[in-house]
């Protein structure tokens, strides 16, 4: 950034500024440490001014709350420890902000088909954040006994996830009710069979079969 603001237009200039801070490192350490503290301060400040994106300052009302407050972290933190540090809890916040925005997705659409089974139509990501959301999504007692899962709007993600439709499988078993996924992705699927959550017996579709969990009939019927 100092280079294209001093007027480096090639690839030579950051060669160059490589090449001669390597230099700076193993042979004129002795040379700059003749340097007073003093300068060197003075010219990391005007570092500091030149490098420093100013106007995310003004983006701040019309940015969302969460990225405000992660431009405003990391600034603090590189003050009162270093950049690197800084970095580190950035990208930390950034995620788990990220996680929380995703769980808060998870939703589902209700409808009863022409054949008398509830469908639920899952939208959002269903992961660790989300697993807990997904399980009250329905209604074991008030649902009839055949009930549809549709995941055409939502991914299966991680190991949560396949708990969460362990529990949800459960507890339509103990209830004497059956449970049917659809609309699997590819990798949605075969996550489920790695996990061991799969039992083909199917000729309709040799990707998307029948899934037998906790004694419950579960069919995954296409795929996207």
């Amino acid at each position: 950034m100092i280079n294209v603001k001093s007027g480096a237009r090639t690839r030579i200039a950051g060669i160059a500024a490589a090449l001669f801070l390597l230099l700076f490192i193993l042979v004129a350490a002795p040379l700059i440490e003749l340097i007073p503290l003093a300068a060197l301060v003075g010219v990391m400040f005007m570092v500091v001014i030149g490098t420093f994106a100013w106007n995310s300052l003004r983006i701040l009302r019309r940015v969302p709350l969460t990225d405000a407050f992660v431009i405003v972290l990391v600034t603090v933190v590189t003050v009162y420890k270093d950049l690197a540090v800084a970095v580190v809890v950035g990208v930390i916040v950034s995620a788990l902000a990220y996680a929380w925005n995703n769980a808060r997705r998870i939703h589902a659409t209700r409808y009863d088909s022409p054949e008398g089974a509830r469908v639920y139509q899952v939208q959002g990501p269903l992961f660790f954040g989300s697993s807990d959301g997904f399980i009250e999504l329905f209604d074991v007692e008030g649902d009839p006994g055949a009930v549809i899962v549709d995941f055409a709007g939502s991914r299966v993600v991680d190991q949560s996830a396949l708990q969460a439709i362990e529990a949800v499988a459960a507890r339509y078993e103990a209830a004497g009710k059956t449970v049917t996924l659809r609309h699997l992705s590819r990798d949605c699927h075969r996550l489920l069979t790695k996990a061991g959550h799969l039992m083909v017996d199917s000729d309709d579709d040799p990707d998307y079969q029948l899934a037998v969990d906790y004694g419950v009939r579960t069919g995954i019927l296409g795929g996207h």
